[in-house]
């Protein structure tokens, strides 16, 4: 087991953990969660051995071996596969004591090291790697390369299964997900879910942490909180432990201002001055407990975009790929104002190379590429973090896409992605990927863009980060065309799925389910739109319906459910509503001042009003639950209806 006992960890004069406690015992899978610079790698890094405690102990099971992902791949001259293999430093070193023992003809050791080599997994060790390998999204073609032949992020790949190859009891991964697709991510859950040691797994993905962890360890105002079940599960628990905290800050407060009336009503009188001092001995005594302080430091939302052109961008029968290399064949795509797409495929599929072509890095080989006047695009790909002025400032950069704002109203806009105070001044060079991921988002969003192209825009970005993200996508009213392994993001944002696949993009009938289904299963057209399916003969096409009724159907369907989708809209913007005025009321409930004896009517009133717009808040989210429930009963017969 972990055992950890009243730790402190300084960082500098920062201090992230203060007199932090926790246990893990084995088998646990503990997802390790908190802001970015909170303190979690170094965590790790303590568990390891490799950091000094400011204070405290940690204490490991000492027979456990422990392993974790190195940041850093040396660029060796080596096939991947060998240097998979290699990262299971038992089975190399029996293979090299086995190998001098062939050499130095010693029958009984050489006997001795077979049954080791065996007992370690020795013998199916490289069928082991390759499946690793494959499930990780490296190509079986790919695997004799030398490591030096690979990118960085697919050298964090190497890594990464050098780690999972490894017999261990503690497995410690540190954001395996930042450079994995969608398809390898799917992958690695489920060998997690395998996996029969302990685990801790630093992450900022909701979903891979839901379907993954048994336990979460959080980072909370530097001390160590853990809760029993998954990501969902703790911020259930979360919400409630704060919401008694927050009523007991409340009750607390009451108290003190009693107390504090009373010593200042009666401290000057002789009568009382005894029992003044008893209420300043009681006050004294009282333990603070801390209100509840904003959780999310992240403020932002999309502007409304200036021009809404219909279509933005329509291609038919585009041709597109590198030279005179076709990656992408006969696309049909027609982005119009309001669409919001998930791009899906395997690694290599060609959906970077889509979203290029849209932002123009790419040029169509052949077809109609029509682009309309108008279109505003804001495109973000990893590589453009690396295009920032790493000597100029967050401020610096906001100031070249308006000369004529203010400073305080750029230093306003740079506040709410958190760039405050001197960090809007500081220069980008030393900057986390997260910070820098954050500044070339918050430069899109201030140039108003109708067309989002989003490829990859969580890596790095905390959990609190992507919450943000993802509301401020739920409201903004241009068009959406996202790649992510984020699956939250992914559902939360996305009306459409296409697949690329095989030179081609299609509409994914399905949800990231069906999805998970076709990445584990041969037959990938299961879930497939009818009018992809190149294969099929002409009899199958003739017994399916056409492209033209399918989509009078569709229209046909949108008529009948628009009852039900008006009530789900009315229903959103009464709860909306709601919140705001239940906001309010709660603002003025926090005001010790509420408690006095002279505001005893107001208080009673703002408890009425309260205890009313929550009853007014459930029966709305009724209405909406039952239309909700009703459009997706029927959305699941007409599709039934098409199949």
């Amino acid at each position: 087991m972990i055992k950890i006992d009243n730790i402190t960890l300084m960082r500098g004069i920062k201090t992230l953990l203060e007199n932090a406690s926790a246990e893990i015992q084995p088998g646990q899978r503990v997802g390790v969660i908190g802001r970015n610079g909170c303190g979690k790698s170094s965590l790790f890094a303590m568990i390891r051995g490799e950091l000094n405690l400011d204070a405290g102990d940690i204490n490991v099971t000492r027979t456990w071996e422990i392993v974790s992902v190195k940041q850093e791949t040396p660029a060796v001259d080596m096939p991947a596969l060998q240097y998979v293999i290699e990262g299971d430093v038992k089975v190399t070193r029996i293979q090299q004591q086995l190998t001098q023992a062939e050499a130095d003809n010693d029958g009984d050791k050489i006997a001795q090291l077979h049954d080791l080599l065996a007992i370690e997994g020795g013998y199916d060790i490289e069928s082991r790697a390759a499946i690793i390998l494959q499930g990780l999204g490296f190509q079986q073609s790919e695997l004799h390369n030398s490591v030096t032949a690979f990118s960085g992020g697919w050298r964090m790949r190497l890594n990464l299964a050098r780690a999972l190859i490894c017999r261990s009891d503690l497995l410690m991964l540190d954001e395996p997900t930042n450079h994995l697709d969608l398809d390898a991510v799917i992958w690695l859950e489920k060998w997690l879910k395998q996996y029969p040691g302990t685990l801790l797994l630093i992450s900022h993905d909701r979903d891979f942490l839901d379907n993954t962890v048994t336990h979460i360890l959080s980072f909370e105002s530097q001390a160590l909180q853990t809760y029993t079940g998954n990501y969902s599960s703790f911020e259930k628990q979360k919400a409630q432990r704060l919401r008694l905290q927050q009523q007991q800050f409340e009750k607390q407060q009451a108290k003190v201002a009693h107390l504090q009336s009373f010593i200042n009503r009666f401290k000057a009188k002789a009568s009382k001055a005894k029992q003044a001092q008893s209420r300043v001995k009681q006050l004294a005594k009282l333990e603070e407990i801390l209100p509840i302080q904003q959780e999310n430091p992240f403020n932002f939302e999309f502007f409304e975009p200036e021009k809404s052109p219909n279509p933005l961008i329509k291609l038919e029968k585009v041709q597109t790929g590198y030279g005179e290399t076709v990656i992408l064949d006969n696309i049909h795509l027609n982005l119009v104002p309001g669409s919001r797409i998930g791009l899906l495929g395997h690694n290599g599929a060609g959906k970077s190379t889509l979203v290029k072509l849209l932002a123009s890095e790419l040029k169509p080989m052949s077809g109609e590429y029509t682009v309309s006047q108008g279109v505003n695009v804001g495109y973000f790909a990893q590589h453009q973090a690396e295009k920032l002025n790493f000597d100029a400032s967050p401020l610096a950069h906001i100031q070249q896409l308006d000369k004529l704002a203010s400073e305080q109203a750029l230093r306003d806009y740079l506040g709410g992605f958190c760039f405050r105070g001197d960090d809007a001044l500081a220069p980008v060079g030393p900057m986390s990927g997260g910070e820098k991921a954050r500044l070339v988002l918050a430069m899109i969003i201030y140039r108003k863009p109708n067309l989002l192209l989003l490829d990859e825009p969580t890596n790095h970005l905390d959990l609190e980060m992507r919450q943000a993200l993802t509301f401020a996508l739920q409201t903004y009213t241009g068009a959406v065309l996202l790649v992510s392994h984020d699956r939250y993001l992914l559902n939360a944002v996305s009306d459409d799925f296409y697949l690329v696949d095989q030179g081609k993009v299609d509409i994914f009938k399905g949800d990231l389910n069906d999805y998970q289904q076709w990445v584990m299963q041969s037959d990938k057209q299961a879930f497939v739109s009818q009018d992809s399916a190149n294969d099929e003969t002409d009899t199958t096409k003739a017994d399916k319906l056409s492209r033209k009724d399918e989509k009078r159907l569709e229209a046909e369907f949108r008529k009948a459910t628009k009852g039900f989708r008006d009530q789900i809209s009315q229903s959103e913007k009464k709860m909306q509503q709601l919140d705001e005025k239940l906001a309010k009321i709660d603002a003025e409930l926090s005001d010790p001042s509420i408690y006095n004896e002279d505001q005893k009517n107001k208080l009673l009133t703002l408890l009425a009003d309260k205890a009313s717009l929550e009853k007014n808040k459930e029966d709305a989210e009724l209405l909406w639950f039952d239309a909700q429930e009703e459009l997706e009963k029927a959305q699941q017969q007409f599709e039934e209806s098409l199949s």
